[in-house]
């Protein structure tokens, strides 16, 4: 995990101020169950823009939904 946990406590989704999840499979994201979008870590910094999340496929993360 390149994401430390102190990090993970404090982070929430810029779009709505809720909770995150963390993904390390298939790739290392952060995942807003209730916005339905997925942002990118990337080289172990979170990308917490709306405008780069992408949204929240169902098949990539089954559980997330």
């Amino acid at each position: 995990m390149s994401l430390s946990p102190d990090l993970l406590k404090i982070l929430v989704c810029p779009k709505c101020k809720g909770p995150l999840a963390h993904h390390e499979h298939p790739a290392e994201v952060l995942l807003c169950r209730a916005c339905a979008l997925v942002y990118a870590v990337q080289d172990g910094i979170p990308v917490m823009l709306i405008d780069e999340a992408r949204a929240l496929d169902a098949r990539e993360f089954p559980m997330a939904t």
